[in-house]
């Protein structure tokens, strides 16, 4: 299905490149070059995915996701960087960003990553309505239908990427996940070497929904092997 996109990218090679390809997929493409205008944009409401490169003109990539993601706006972030250390990858991801591909990289590779997302989107939209999606777990609530996550009758705001995390496991709780699992669970692809990806987005929902990050009660380690959910959940009838 045809998509909004916004691509924040001020080189022009390269957003005429990506934009061009992602036109032919049937998108649409908006194309902003500096920071501010690209974050203003953003906060529009009109995207179904942000591509957002990290270093802009007036704004850089990690103070507009880690805007964006302040002011609850929970669209998936694909942030493109030249930027190829792991600090700077985690970095981007800690600030709000879904995924992220370090420049230069292959147009088939992007448009992959595109589709995962928006495949994520349209497999958890389209859930039958017969099965059960709500799920209780002490203080945390979690409405699959709604996309809503409640702890202690608070409402949290969780990325894209976060919920659908969160909800792969508290739709299996008590299953162990390897990190390459998750990956190819949740992101819809396995790319070896990423699994701090996997890390950041457990760290970040810890922070969000476990009363004390430092000894999860939901978000369980497993040592060697990688994370699972607690198993006392609860579906409400």
């Amino acid at each position: 299905m045809p998509q909004n996109i916004l691509l924040i990218e001020d080189n022009p090679d390269i957003s005429e490149l990506v934009s061009l390809h992602l036109r032919d997929y049937g998108h649409q493409v908006e194309v902003v070059m500096d920071g501010k205008l690209g974050l203003r944009r953003a906060m529009s409401g009109e995207f179904q995915l942000i591509i957002l490169d990290l270093m802009l003109p007036g704004m850089n990539g990690l103070e507009i996701c880690s805007k964006l993601r302040a002011a609850s706006c929970i669209v998936p972030i694909l942030m493109l960087t030249a930027k190829s250390s792991e600090m700077d990858r985690v970095v981007g991801l800690e600030s709000g960003a879904d995924d992220y591909l370090i420049k230069p990289f292959s147009i088939h590779e992007l448009l992959a990553r595109v589709k995962a997302i928006f495949r994520r989107v349209e497999l958890l939209s389209a859930k039958p309505e017969a099965e059960e999606q709500r799920i209780v777990c002490g203080a945390l609530e979690i409405d699959v239908d709604r996309r809503e996550v409640i702890i202690s009758g608070i409402r949290v705001e969780l990325t894209a990427k976060e919920f659908d995390l969160l909800a792969q496991f508290a739709a299996h709780p008590g299953k162990v996940y390897s990190r390459k699992q998750l990956l190819d669970l949740v992101w819809g692809y396995q790319h070896d070497g990423y699994e701090h990806t996997v890390n950041s987005h457990i760290n970040r929902l810890r922070r969000k929904i476990e009363p004390d990050p430092n000894k999860p009660e939901f978000l369980l380690t497993v040592w060697g092997v990688g994370y699972r959910f607690f198993d006392g959940c609860e579906r409400p009838a």
